[in-house]
C-alpha cells in the first residue's frame, strides 16, 4: 500500500506543481507530513536545506529521497516517476494547444493568476518553518539567524548551497565543541591525569 501511496503522493506534486520547484515544496510537504506522516517538520525541513544544496530540480530530489526512504530502491523510482511523469505529458499536450492560443488575453491571465496563489503556499510554509526555529532556538536566536541569512542572500548575494553550508558546518562545529570539552557524547568526564 506504501507504494500506491508514494505514487498518488508524488503524481499529485507534479500534476499541481505550477511553475516548477518552488510551488512544489509546499505540495510535497502537504503530502508528506500532512497527509501521510512520513515525516516530521523538522526532518523535511533538514531534507529541503540539504536538497536546496544540491544541483537539480528540487521536487526530483526530494521525490527520490522520500521514496527511498518509504519504498526503498522501488520507492525511490516510483516517486520520481510520477513526479516527472505528469510534467512530461502535460508540457507536450500544453505547448502543442497553447502555443496556438498564446496571444490571447486569457492565456496570459492564467499564468499571471498563479503567481499569488503560489506566494502565499511558500509564505504559509515559510512560516511554519519560522515557528520551527524560534521553538528550537528561541525567538531572538531564530530572528539574528533570520536576519544574517536574508542579508547573506538578498545584499551580499551569496548563493543558497554556500549559506546552507555555512550553517551545517557552524552547527558541526559549534556541537563538537562542547563535547571536547566536557567530555565523549554520554556526558561522561575525561580523567585528568596528574
Amino acid at each position: 500500500m506504501n507504494q500506491w501511496h508514494l505514487f498518488l503522493a508524488f503524481f499529485r506534486v507534479g500534476m499541481l506543481g505550477y511553475g516548477g520547484g518552488p510551488s512544489s515544496i509546499p505540495l510535497v510537504r502537504a503530502e508528506v507530513v500532512t497527509k501521510y506522516r512520513w515525516m516530521t517538520d523538522e526532518e523535511f525541513a533538514e531534507i529541503l536545506a540539504i536538497a536546496n544544496a544540491l544541483p537539480g530540480p528540487i521536487a526530483t530530489k526530494l521525490a527520490g529521497y522520500i521514496g527511498y526512504r518509504v519504498g526503498g530502491a522501488f520507492g525511490l523510482l516510483n516517486a520520481v516517476v510520477a513526479t516527472t511523469a505528469p510534467t512530461v505529458v502535460l508540457m507536450i499536450v500544453l505547448l502543442a494547444v497553447l502555443s496556438s492560443f498564446k496571444d490571447t488575453p486569457w492565456v496570459a491571465g492564467m499564468t499571471k493568476a498563479v503567481v499569488p496563489v503560489v506566494a502565499v503556499m511558500l509564505a504559509e510554509m515559510t512560516w511554519q518553518f519560522a515557528k520551527q526555529a524560534r521553538a528550537a532556538l528561541g525567538i531572538w536566536p531564530a530572528a539574528l539567524l533570520l536576519a544574517a541569512c536574508f542579508v547573506a542572500l538578498q545584499w551580499l548575494g551569496l548563493h543558497p548551497a554556500l549559506v546552507v553550508a555555512l550553517l551545517l558546518v557552524a552547527a558541526f562545529v559549534g556541537r563538537r565543541q562542547p563535547e571536547a570539552a566536557n567530555g565523549n557524547e554520554r556526558g561522561e568526564r575525561r580523567k585528568v591525569s596528574p
